[in-house]
């Protein structure tokens, strides 16, 4: 980090403070109403997250100040002792850790790294192929691992050197691997959509399957817009000579997805025909991931003592994973509690009502709040804190909680995507700056943002399309018997 940087860090840290000081002493001391309470706890929560506090002690940490400010202390006792075991003490939250271990065992033992592959074999004579086969590739890996940052990871260190040894323009390479990456919390086992069903008291396996169809049409609209880019400008997509490709080599790699594709029949489709809880499918794709892990290391020669290792990291992976997001769980538990109190959900539902905003209309003033947000803000903060406030006017206005489940997802995927956060673009670029995966060619930050910007305006429209047409994301619930 440069001098300057250094300068500007510091800069901003200290302007946190003395906001962070001055919200605080206002709530403790300051006789406010309770509505501007609940704004500076919200206030206070942004303020502590740009300051680089973790997001659950940023939220938990406000919320309970402002609860003390708002009815003593009392009621922060009850809190620390009710609600926050309360918020984690959930059986249907215990999919957590089994998503979790289910995604890092089948990275760990590298189950991932053959769906590139056969989508490459299958894809690649498309224009724009070899992104299209990325893309595909991460759609099948977010429907058995649902971790963005390693489907990220998993794609971008095989695909891009592909993608450019065969010609095509790094804007693409870098756009496509950061967009495959955005599926993973999407498209089932998702976390995200895991945790909003906890904070917002919404059946798992539901939510869940809110997300398929919304996920594949996101997919194929990323696919789409690949192939109008290649068609409209050759230059970015060189077409891939296939010659080498035969119908036997293409079959035969299907059998490297055959594990994928049992754990997504085991998940999704176990969640749909009610044969499981989400728990339970958590737990069965686990084990089915982990027999396949085991017998594909087996099969590469690897001892029994290299699979222990890989299967230790798998667990200690899942341990902190799962521990810092039930940390965000008592954290939005606490600040739903909070903003109860103050009244300011009901104040927001009351405004929204006098003002006459429909369904829409509301709905679209959040696209562009959710777009703002996720330029400061991480993922689950942005998703985190909006819960609690938004609930009630929504309610309001009609929207179903499951449909802005996925709402909420997909504008928190495209916030992962846009400047100046854009955490996938600065991943993406991570990996393109390493020499044996740009071959030799520099990768600029601004040509990673620039390949990124199709994909979230193609998010965006399916966006918009969702909102006109509400029943594609509840249609799939509704006829199912998940529990």
């Amino acid at each position: 980090m440069t001098p300057r940087a250094q300068r500007l860090g510091i800069a901003v840290f200290i302007l946190g403070l003395v906001i962070a000081i001055a919200a605080s002493g206002a709530m403790l001391y300051a006789d406010l109403p309770k509505q501007v309470i609940g704004i500076l706890i919200v206030v206070l929560s942004i303020v502590l997250l740009l300051m680089g506090i973790p997001v659950g002690v940023a939220m938990f940490g406000a919320a309970l100040l402002g609860l003390y400010a708002l009815s003593g202390l009392r009621v922060v006792k009850s809190t620390m002792e009710g609600v926050a075991y309360d918020a984690a003490a959930s059986w249907s939250l215990s999919v957590i850790p089994m998503f979790i271990l289910m995604g890092m065992i089948m990275w760990k033992t590298g189950l991932t790294t053959s769906a590139f592959e056969a989508a490459r074999r299958w894809l690649g004579w498309m224009p724009g192929g070899l992104a299209v086969a990325t893309n595909f590739a991460g759609a099948a890996l977010a429907a058995s691992s649902g971790s963005t940052i390693g489907i990220t990871y998993a794609l971008g260190r095989v695909s891009i050197p592909e993608m450019l040894k065969s010609g095509y323009h790094p804007q693409l390479a870098v756009g496509s691997v950061a967009a495959a990456g955005t599926l993973g919390q999407i498209i089932p086992p998702s976390l995200l959509l895991v945790v909003y069903a906890g904070a917002a008291s919404l059946p798992v396996g539901q939510q869940l399957l809110a997300g398929v169809i919304p996920g594949l049409m996101l997919a194929f609209a990323f696919a789409a817009m690949i192939v109008a880019q290649a068609m409209l400008r050759p230059s970015l997509a060189p077409r891939v000579d296939m010659s080498g490709i035969t119908w036997a080599m293409r079959w035969r790699s299907l059998a490297g997805v055959m594990p994928i594709a049992v754990v997504i029949l085991i998940v999704i489709g176990g969640l749909f025909a009610g044969i499981f809880t989400a728990t339970e499918a958590g737990v069965f794709g686990m084990i089915a991931a982990l027999i396949f892990g085991v017998a594909h290391q087996l099969g590469q020669g690897n001892a029994l003592r290299e699979i222990g290792v890989m299967l230790r990291e798998s667990l200690i992976g899942t341990l902190t994973g799962t521990a810092s997001v039930f940390l965000l769980i008592i954290g939005v538990a606490v600040l739903t509690r909070a903003m109860a109190l103050s009244q300011v959900p009901n104040f927001i539902a009351s405004e929204v009502a006098a003002l006459g905003l429909g369904r829409v209309e509301l709905l679209l003033i959040l696209i562009i709040a959710y777009l703002i947000l996720g330029m400061f803000m991480d993922t689950l903060a942005m998703m985190l804190l909006t819960i609690p406030v938004l609930m009630k006017p929504l309610e309001s206005v009609g929207v179903d909680p499951l449909w802005f489940g996925v709402f909420l997802v997909v504008m928190a995927e495209v916030g992962l995507l846009t400047p100046p956060l854009g955490i996938l673009t600065f991943i993406v670029h991570r990996i393109a700056s390493d020499p044996e995966a740009n071959l030799g060619r520099e990768i600029s930050l601004g040509t990673v943002f620039l390949g990124v910007l199709p994909f979230a305006l193609t998010a965006l429209v399916v966006v918009l399309i969702l909102i006109s047409f509400p029943g594609i994301v509840t249609w799939l619930p509704e006829g199912s018997v998940a529990r």
